[in-house]
């Protein structure tokens, strides 16, 4: 059998070639790594899209193992980030997403385009001081934090350990000392959304309608109150969630995508060429080296089938995302860059946002974030190029993390 480990440095730096092995090799893998992780990985894009449909594999955290509900990766009745939709299965997933999801319609979120251009505006501002500058920690880490911040009703302040929080949450688990971090910072983080809710609670108008309360939080807390909404464990769950997944993912984005660009002078030369290519770009980004990995956890309640592989009853798995948009079997020469692969419009069929019943949320507002950031960013610096040697990068994400983003990317901007 084809064995991989995904917590070498080389398989961190760049899964792809050891991504490629497997959905020719070993397509549904076996994968046993540190503190007692076992888990079950599809890599091919047809079985990706299976996978996340399959109601024969559970969010509910009732049925995860006993070695993630160690690592602090799960409890009995919660997942990662709580109880929320990510952690439920329909009916209550349905209940809970439809809730939330008022606050994330298309007309909506254009309505924020101002304020995110505004806050776009002065990070560039703000970078344009020097000649070079770290794209995710002045760029790519306050854009999405701050919007998510001002979209639930969250103190702007608060930014950094919001951001903190959320990265400790996501890092992989090898050691006691690594688990202990990761369950000081959901104890940290819960305490904090606890008491944030209590203060919304108090200041929510009772004479306002929930859409017109000052806030997402506010809205769902008004809408609780009205007999239609989440419980408090719910409501924290969800705080923890859309906290976590509203800006880490678009962190990622912006960062693997200039990363992407800045390595394929010729692709960036086109886009600035043909603003209007922005969109394809940006789809093709998430495609090429998007920014979850893998899927969030799953377990099959009885044994299932993929390649003709079964994977028995109980058993966690994961879909690989990332593998899944390398398959050349739906994407031809999947391995190239090509900001003009979904310039025809239709369908993408990338996996970048999952699908099915637990298709992203966030879809809109991840889109409006990545046109307003590249656009901006390349006409505020249309000399931008990379200030180190790719080989020189880091990245966050690898073993039990599902996320894959760049820890710096130094540029020049001049």
């Amino acid at each position: 059998m084809t064995t991989v480990d995904l917590w070498t440095q080389e398989f961190q730096t760049n899964p792809y070639p050891i991504y490629s092995r497997l959905r020719e090799l070993a397509p549904v893998h076996r994968v046993r790594g540190p503190m007692g992780a076992d888990f079950w990985l599809i890599t091919r894009y047809e079985d990706a899209r299976a996978a996340l449909t399959d109601p024969r594999l559970s969010k509910e955290p009732r049925h995860t193992p006993e070695w993630l509900r160690r690592i602090g990766a799960a409890s009995e009745g919660e997942g990662p980030s709580g109880k929320n939709m990510l952690s439920s299965d329909p009916p209550d997933h349905t209940r809970q997403r439809r809730l939330v999801s008022k606050a994330f319609t298309r007309g909506r979120v254009e309505a924020l385009r101002p304020r995110v251009q505004q806050i776009t505006d002065a990070l560039l501002d703000a970078m344009a001081a020097g000649d070079e500058a770290d794209l995710v920690s002045a760029f790519a880490v306050p854009l999405p934090v701050t919007v998510i911040c001002e979209l639930l009703g969250l103190p702007e302040t608060d930014r950094d350990r919001l951001h903190a929080w959320t990265d400790a949450l996501e890092r992989p688990t090898f050691t006691e000392d690594d688990v202990l971090a990761r369950k000081t910072a959901a104890t940290e983080f819960r305490a904090y959304v606890t008491e944030q809710l209590a203060e919304i609670r108090a200041a929510v108008d009772p004479g306002l309608p929930p859409e017109q309360q000052p806030g997402l939080l506010a809205s769902l807390i008004a809408g609780a109150g009205a007999g239609d909404g989440l419980s408090e464990l719910e409501l924290i769950g969800m705080t923890l969630l859309l906290t976590i997944a509203g800006h880490e993912t678009t962190v990622n984005l912006i960062g693997n995508g200039m990363l992407a660009l800045l390595t394929h002078p010729e692709q960036l030369a086109l886009l600035k060429s043909d603003p209007s290519l922005l969109g394809p770009a940006i789809e093709e980004m998430l495609r090429y080296d998007g920014p979850v990995e893998r899927s969030t956890i799953r377990v099959s309640t009885e044994d299932v089938e993929f390649s003709g592989v079964t994977i028995p009853a109980g058993s966690v798995v994961y879909v690989s995302i990332n593998s899944a948009d390398r398959d050349s079997a739906r994407f031809p020469d999947a391995d190239r860059f090509d900001i003009t692969r979904f310039a025809g419009g239709g369908e993408v069929g990338h996996v970048a946002f999952g699908h099915g019943v637990h298709f992203c949320l966030g879809v809109p507002l991840a889109r409006l974030e990545g046109q307003i950031a590249f656009g901006s960013l390349l006409r505020r610096f249309p000399d931008i190029t990379l200030a180190v040697d790719p080989a020189e990068l880091g990245w966050r994400g690898s073993g039990d993390s599902i996320l894959r983003g760049l820890t710096r990317l130094p540029v020049r901007l001049r």
